[in-house]
């Protein structure tokens, strides 16, 4: 804080020197008015001299006249570079009272509404945290010191979650959340931090919170992962593996966590192997897994090749033609990946107490969004049929506006 502290005196001195120098000005024009009348009455004193010799006969007109007008001159040489002269009178002690109250008054006016706090965390943050004790503690003071902040809550967030402080976690995610919006990932995380506050209880809080976070954004990562834990801790371990393959799926390959889901993914199909669940699976390599009720083609019609990226998304997603419209099944993809045949069965399914099999008439929409939101985008296909007990296949062609 020394540096701020050193601007803060200098630019104090700045204004200091604003109002200062205008008043030691003015002083020493006080001190030219001054001589000017010194001068003044020096003249006058010199031309009655001059009259009293005059009346006395030592001096004539001529020389009367000669004195009088050389009085004269030396009192305008005198006063020649003098300027007007001031109405105003300052005191001695007004340019030492100014010096001194405005740097108080300053001072008092930037403790009051200044942003002291501020300044100091930001320092702080500038260096790196000595242990995560100390990052909490820096992100605690920025959250009281900028409550609209939706960053330092999220931050905030993050970290009792690392510290294994659930509870305060799950009030800074919805904190944050009532500052941002309900983002996909912010519901993710703040479902996750109720799930173990709640000692790993699910409740229908955390699974419309899921549910909200995974309409938005079918590939929303904590969400998955989570619903794959829950699953697991029920022993429900084909639907584990669900979510938990979709959640590998959308990790990127450098994620830290990678390798701990890859593990939990082993132990998934270790449990599945011992087919103590859904006797509606069929074995495949040792692991009962969901059979495929549908499959779809996912093309894009020529015409409109050039009018999209490779790296746009694609989402596909199934939803019943009645009822809720949070999606059933989805997917996400690139253009790049097109075209494409897609598997569905009820391992897909997002929501628990759904299932793909039991859905009869379903609709399935392929749609390309720039910006990855699986809400909106440029382009669509559209396709629905029944699901039953054969293997049901659906060609889509992306090939109208989104509208």
């Amino acid at each position: 804080m020394i540096d701020f502290w050193l601007a803060a005196g200098l630019l104090i001195l700045v204004a200091l020197s604003f109002l200062l120098i205008p008043i030691l000005r003015g002083r020493r024009a006080q001190l030219e008015e001054d001589r000017t009348a010194l001068n003044v009455a020096l003249y006058q004193e010199r031309v009655a001299e001059l009259q009293t010799q005059q009346e006395e006969g030592v001096l004539n007109a001529a020389q009367m006249n000669s004195g009088r007008a050389e009085a004269a001159r030396e009192l305008l040489a005198d006063t020649e570079d003098v300027a007007a002269p001031r109405m105003s009178r300052l005191g001695k002690l007004f340019p030492l009272l100014v010096a001194i109250l405005v740097p108080i008054l300053g001072l008092g006016l930037y403790l009051h509404f200044g942003a002291r706090d501020k300044v100091e965390l930001s320092r702080e943050f500038a260096q790196p945290a000595g242990s995560l004790t100390q990052m909490t503690s820096r992100l605690e003071r920025a959250v009281n010191a900028q409550p609209e902040s939706a960053e330092s809550a999220y931050l905030l967030a993050q970290n009792y979650m690392a510290r294994g402080r659930p509870e305060d976690a799950a009030k800074m995610f919805e904190r944050t959340v009532s500052l941002v919006g309900r983002r996909p990932e912010l519901l993710g995380g703040w479902a996750e931090a109720l799930y173990f506050s709640n000692r790993k209880k699910w409740s229908a809080t955390i699974q419309a919170l899921t549910d909200e976070a995974l309409a938005n954004d079918p590939s929303e990562l904590v969400s998955l992962s989570l619903l794959g834990l829950a699953a697991f801790e029920e022993k429900r371990y084909v639907e584990a593996l669900k979510y938990w393959n979709q959640t590998l799926a959308g990790m990127s390959p450098d994620d830290a966590s990678r390798s701990a889901l890859v593990d939990a993914i082993k132990q998934a199909k270790e449990g599945a192997s011992k087919g103590v669940e859904n006797t509606d699976l069929i074995n495949v390599g040792g692991v009962d897994v969901a059979p495929v009720l549908l499959r779809v083609r996912v093309e894009i019609a020529p015409g409109i090749i050039n009018k999209i990226s490779l790296n746009d998304s694609v989402f596909v997603f199934v939803q019943t033609i009645s009822g809720s419209k949070v999606p059933l099944a989805a997917k996400r993809l690139k253009v790049s990946n097109l075209p494409v045949e897609l598997e569905f069965s009820d391992a897909d399914v997002m929501i628990s107490s759904s299932t793909l099999s039991r859905a009869g008439t379903i609709q399935v929409t392929a749609r390309i969004s720039k910006n990855g939101k699986s809400a909106s985008g440029e382009w669509l296909g559209r396709g629905s049929t029944t699901i039953n007990s054969k293997n049901n296949k659906l060609d889509l062609m992306i090939d109208r506006a989104d509208i």
